[in-house]
């Protein structure tokens, strides 16, 4: 009986050792991504004109959010831009609180969406729709939850002309609205910071390519090269789709900074976060059910297991020899779990080191969800997200990849 346990426990001891190697992998790359990640406020301004910028604000179902983001946007310094805000078939009040303000102010462009084709999510609908009302030079997409400072268009203009990029996407500061958010983010962000920093995105040796939804600055030629949103209708995470082709068809694209001049709110509640697990998974395992299964017990091993191991291996320590070795290789995985989400918590994110000492809870909020898509796209063939099914056998095209 010894013998099998200490067999079962080298097993694991050897695993999460590797879990560890991973660890400081992940925390090494996020700090080089913090420290050298360019920022939009920081770049060598050139002459240049300065085109009509169209922003193109799709929304359903915001009417907690819509007015304070148009309101954000109407007060910017930069003067040659047009607002072309899309009513999604909402079910509340956003369509009413749109029509109020274009009334008021004739920078803001109110469209009500047409219904919604076939294979097509509302949100690229939404997001065609405006840009075929618009006539700006340059396209700005952003979300209606998402809060602008008064120079972000200007320095977005600038930077993007300056130098003679094709799109530019801004890194938001994330913002948290509950305390499940809050405790979840700092560990699934950590993968944001790595995978997807600005680092990997800027360097034209890797293939990584990505937006972010809340926002992206690319010019009209551009887009319409890449195919536009209908390039990408089907596909549940539009944005980093969009921003993968742009980057495989060999425009330049550049990722920056911006926490302290963009806010876009993340998760609302514990629907909205569970409903967004669940969303970064499903394209995954249509896209490869053996890769977004390998996937799943990368992230069960790395965010979730060091702590059920290491409760194991405490209690039985005085037994034998190997679970003394397993015990000490689980500290350190769990410990270097805890600094990669201090790091992130407090340097990425901007929230207080109270809510990393949650982060296990918030791992295995992160794994059910995973377990939860997985099985979601297992067993059917329809995805609900914002009020809406979706086949979710039409949906992953382009996603992007891990």
């Amino acid at each position: 009986m010894y013998f099998l346990a200490d067999v079962i426990n080298y097993a694991l001891s050897a695993i999460l050792l590797g879990v560890s190697l991973a660890w400081i992998f992940l925390i090494k790359s996020m700090w080089i991504t913090f420290r050298d990640s360019p920022f939009l406020d920081k770049f060598v301004s050139k002459p240049h004109h300065n085109p009509k910028v169209s922003i193109i604000l799709p929304a359903r179902n915001e009417e907690l959010f819509i007015e304070k983001c148009i309101n954000s946007l109407l007060d910017q310094d930069y003067e040659n831009y047009e607002i072309i805000a899309i009513d999604d078939r909402s079910d509340d009040n956003t369509g009413e609180i749109i029509k109020k303000i274009a009334k008021k102010n004739s920078k803001v462009v109110h469209v009500l969406a047409e219904p919604k084709p076939e294979r097509w999510t509302g949100k690229n609908w939404a997001c065609m729709e405006g840009f075929r009302k618009s006539s700006g030079e340059l396209l700005l997409f952003t979300d209606a939850d998402t809060f602008h400072t008064k120079k972000i268009i200007s320095l977005a203009v600038d930077h993007l002309l300056s130098e003679e990029l094709d799109a530019l996407t801004v890194i938001p500061k994330m913002l948290c609205l509950d305390w499940w958010t809050k405790i979840t983010l700092p560990v699934l962000s950590t993968f944001l910071h790595t995978r997807f920093s600005a680092l990997r995105v800027n360097d034209p040796s890797k293939k990584t390519g990505y937006f972010f939804g809340s926002f992206f600055i690319i010019k009209r030629k551009t887009y319409e090269s890449t195919g536009t949103h209908e390039g990408v209708k089907s596909d549940i995470v539009e944005d980093g789709a969009l921003g993968k082709k742009v980057k495989e068809q060999g425009f330049k694209l550049k990722m920056v900074r911006g926490e302290h001049l963009v806010e876009a709110v993340w998760a609302r509640d514990w629907p909205t976060l569970w409903h967004a697990l669940k969303r970064l998974m499903i394209p995954l395992y249509i896209q490869s059910n053996k890769v977004a299964v390998g996937i799943f017990f990368a992230v069960l091993f790395l965010l979730f297991m060091p702590f059920p191991i290491l409760a194991y291996s405490t209690l039985f320590v005085n037994l034998s020899e190997s679970f003394v070795i397993l015990c000490g290789i689980s500290s350190l995985a769990a410990g270097l779990f805890y600094l990669g989400s201090i790091i992130d918590a407090t340097k990425g994110l901007s929230l207080g080191l109270r809510y990393a000492i949650f982060a296990p809870i918030g791992s295995a909020i992160i794994v059910s969800g995973f377990a939860t898509g997985i099985l979601h796209a297992k067993r059917s063939n329809s995805l609900t997200w914002r009020g809406r099914t979706y086949s979710i056998s039409e949906t992953a095209q382009h996603s992007i990849t891990l």
